[in-house]
Formats: structure tokens, C-alpha cells, sequence
């Protein structure tokens, strides 16, 4: 059985071991021949108490299936993944008896930003990320095997229009927050109760319709000569200054 468009391949040991952890149909399982590790191990047994097929490929096969990703030596062949709804990012927080945490990216276009935001996500308690349908990056195996497997355990809702989607978080009790270079010092920021932080576009920030719904601006200080973080950093910061603030 060759893939198809109807199947996500995620490369990498670490995301194939995640995906065949969680919940999600895989259809088969891609292992380079001759190679070894515990990883490999570990994927192999997985997929054979699944009843998983195993097909084992040479390496330039493993290359053509997820070009530009670097494999380990291991593909999944696994349904597409499934986009959350923004009821369901509620239901988790609530589930928790937790106010909700939602990271809202506007225009993220790198999938190594989005899967290592996944990955902090993860590690931070975020409820859910929140990405719009246009311009922007949507769950790829590069973001897989950037967020190192995180991507199955953060649900990640995809709206189509991000301003209305901001008024209805609003109207369901969420404070939300961009980041800017003009605003209050995060470190002085009252980062409690439900929240929503803002991410805007690697290059050029928040866009001016989605900064006008913002209840507030936070800024990260910076003395150094390049004035700007990395999309995945900066994230990784607000978050985990809601999580300290929360803890």
C-alpha cells in the first residue's frame, strides 16, 4: 500500500513513537533496513501491538516520502490529523478546572516556529492553539517533527476568520493580549484568569484589524542590537510567565 493524499506522514522517531501512542488511525509504517536503536525498537513493538504493518524501505524511499524532513530512518503513514473546534478547547480547560489558556497565532508561516510553540504549549498547559485557515501554516509533518510529538496532545483549532473569532473568546470571558514593541513590560503583566495570548506574523506582527480587538498590549525589553525575538521564543516566554503567574 503506497500513501496518499488522504494520509499525514510524520518523520522522525520521537513524533512516529508519539503517533503511535495516541488515538489516531496509522495505516503503516515506513522503517529504513539495517538500521537499529532503542527508538527504532520501540517504534517496531508499538507498531506490532497495534497489528501495524511494517514495511521496511531503503533510506532514498524514506527521503522521497517526507522530502525535506529529517526522518531517523522512521515514517508514519497516519490519518490527517484532526482539527480541534474552539468548544472543545473550553471542555479541556474546563475538564482541568482550569480558566482557559489559548495561544492565537496570526500568520505564523514557519512550521518550525509552529511546532516548537506546540512543543512549549505543551510543556506550559495551554489549552489549545488557535490558527487561521489563510496565510498561514497548518499541521505538516515538518511541524510534527518540530514539536517532537507534542502535536498530538495540543489540540489545535483552525478558524476561518480570526478577528471574529477573537470577539467570541471575548464573549466567553477571555482577556486577550497581543505582543507589540509598544506596551506594558510582561514581567509587570497581571497574567491571571482566562486568557489569550496573540502571536502576529514573523515579519510583520499583528495584523491592524486583530490589534484593534487586543485587550491589552504586552512588549518583552530587549537591550541587545536585533531588536526582535524569533516568533517561537517570544511565545515561549508569555506563556511560561502565565504558567509562573498561574503556579
Amino acid at each position: 500500500m503506497e500513501e496518499t493524499p488522504n494520509e499525514d506522514l510524520v518523520g522522525g522517531r520521537i513524533p512516529a513513537i508519539e503517533t503511535l501512542k495516541s488515538d489516531r488511525d496509522i495505516n503503516k509504517i515506513f522503517v529504513q533496513e539495517g538500521i537499529s536503536g532503542s527508538k527504532i525498537t520501540e517504534v517496531v513493538n508499538l507498531a506490532k501491538e497495534r497489528k501495524i504493518q511494517i514495511s521496511f524501505v531503503p533510506k532514498t524511499k524514506l527521503d522521497q516520502l517526507v522530502e525535506g524532513v529529517n526522518h531517523q530512518g522512521v515514517v508514519v503513514a497516519a490519518s490527517p490529523m484532526n482539527y480541534a473546534t474552539i468548544d472543545e478547547l473550553f471542555e479541556r480547560a474546563e475538564s482541568a478546572k482550569e480558566d482557559p489558556f489559548f495561544i492565537l497565532l496570526d500568520g505564523i508561516e514557519d512550521p518550525h516556529n509552529l511546532g516548537s510553540i506546540l512543543r512549549t504549549a505543551d510543556a506550559a498547559g495551554v489549552h489549545g492553539v488557535i490558527i487561521p485557515k489563510r496565510r498561514a501554516v497548518g499541521l505538516t509533518a515538518t511541524v510534527a517533527k518540530a514539536s517532537t510529538g507534542a502535536i498530538e496532545h495540543v489540540p489545535v483549532a483552525r478558524v476561518t476568520n480570526l478577528v471574529q473569532t477573537i470577539a467570541e473568546l471575548k464573549e466567553r470571558g477571555l482577556w486577550i493580549f497581543g505582543t507589540d514593541m509598544e506596551g506594558e513590560d510582561y514581567r509587570q503583566w497581571s497574567a491571571k484568569g482566562p486568557i489569550g495570548i496573540v502571536i502576529g506574523n514573523e515579519g510583520k506582527g499583528l495584523s491592524r484589524l486583530v490589534k484593534d480587538q487586543m485587550d491589552g498590549i504586552v512588549t518583552i525589553p530587549m537591550v541587545g542590537h536585533v531588536q526582535s525575538l524569533n516568533a517561537g521564543v517570544a511565545t515561549a516566554l508569555l506563556m511560561y510567565e502565565v504558567f509562573r503567574k498561574r503556579q
